[in-house]
């Protein structure tokens, strides 16, 4: 292979990994000059490669949508993470992502080599997903916000709340997550001046801008997330103390339904937000372990009267000692 071919290809590369570069970043990465650059732009635009140029702040070269997407040049183990991925997405529960999944599946297994496809198909046997009832959210919500986390560029938002109230939102977006099936976006909300999650089948439309921001500096991402979605959208927040490791703890309360955070090697605390308190009060009798009312009083109160409710249980009049035996 040439030395001009070897350095087309890699500038396809380059172009790939990164939504703009500069002249000068590119021949830095490559070890060339500026005008080489200049160059081998031009071999690969003659190929058919939309290669765009801007100028001014943040311009520079760009690997434009073309009539067919380029070859993507992945190393064995990056080929491995996206074929094994696009099979997870499959199964996602992501409207219209399904098909769009195993088409592209189906064009990357025509060319994976064989030891890589050997190690996808193992892989694959090795893990699966168990779909539940969940909200929908559309594919092309989903990848234009993880595309513009990437890019680093704000987004105008038509959000609707649970309470029905619908209204444009313009965001700094920071962090795309899944949480127990249900995606969620972190981002900066200009019209709040504040942190917010937003969840993402509330979306009606998703508009991607082309103004970049300065990141800012964020909180714990993930708990926040979790501080948002277990409390935020609650009336009511209850925070206990339950005598029991953190460890023994965790496994029992649900993402979506509480945080935890140790106290102390033999003790945790739970933050839950809730519209009933008695339905706490029995989420926090399935967990079996000691608790210490934090707030509010009314959970106290409410784990009284399920104590009572309990103790006043007994077996009906003529119930056999022991249940009949199946033949």
């Amino acid at each position: 292979m040439s030395d001009v071919t070897t350095r087309a290809l890699r500038l396809l590369a380059l172009l790939q990994s990164k939504s703009v570069w500069t002249g000068p970043e590119l021949a830095l990465e490559m070890g060339v000059t500026t005008r080489t650059v200049r160059r081998d732009v031009d071999r690969l635009r003659e190929l058919g490669y939309p290669v765009l140029t801007s100028a001014g702040h943040g311009g520079g070269y760009q690997l434009g949508a073309g009539r067919a997407l380029p070859p993507l040049l992945l190393s064995s183990s990056e080929a491995t993470a996206v074929a094994v991925g696009l099979r997870l997405a499959a199964a996602s529960g992501v409207e219209g992502l399904d098909e769009e999944a195993l088409r592209a599946l189906a064009a990357l297994d025509r060319i994976l080599p064989a030891p890589v496809r050997a190690e996808v198909g193992a892989i694959s046997e090795a893990t699966g997903v168990i779909s539940r009832p969940a909200a929908e959210i559309r594919s092309e919500v989903l990848m234009r916000l993880a595309s513009a986390v990437r890019d680093g560029v704000r987004v105008r938002v038509d959000y609707e709340r649970a309470d029905g109230d619908r209204a444009e939102r313009r965001l700094e977006p920071y962090r795309v997550l899944s949480v127990e099936g249900r995606w969620y976006l972190f981002a900066w909300d200009l019209g709040r001046e504040d942190w917010r999650t937003f969840r993402l089948d509330r979306m009606h439309a998703v508009h991607a801008s082309t103004f970049t921001f300065t990141p800012r500096p964020t909180p714990d991402i993930e708990a926040s997330v979790r501080e948002s979605i277990t409390v935020g959208g609650y009336p009511t927040t209850a925070t206990v103390r339950i005598l029991a490791p953190i460890e023994e703890v965790a496994p029992q309360v649900p993402a979506r339904s509480g945080t935890v955070t140790a106290d102390g090697s033999d003790a945790c605390i739970l933050r839950a937000g809730a519209h009933e308190m008695h339905w706490l009060a029995m989420q926090l009798a399935l967990i079996g372990a000691p608790v210490e009312v934090i707030d509010p009083p009314e959970l106290l109160t409410a784990i009284e009267e399920l104590g009572a409710w309990s103790a006043g249980a007994h077996r009906a009049p003529g119930a056999l000692s022991d249940p009949p035996t199946a033949d």
